[in-house]
């Protein structure tokens, strides 16, 4: 999921460059959506990790 966030975030950055303005900030609203998403289920993963007693595996 990261990865997505990461090529949006690429698309957004090169249409930008090019002139694109309208692709380049759907793409960098989607690559900010992604990448909240990201976040909020690495935070309920680690708490519900958390809370059965197991530690992280690195």
């Amino acid at each position: 999921m990261l990865g997505w966030a990461f090529t949006f975030l690429i698309v957004a950055i090169i249409a930008g460059v090019l002139g694109f303005g309208g692709i380049a900030g759907t793409a960098a609203w989607i690559a900010k959506l992604i990448f909240v998403i990201f976040v909020v289920l690495l935070l309920i993963s680690v708490l519900s990790g958390a809370l059965r007693g197991k530690t992280p595996k690195l």
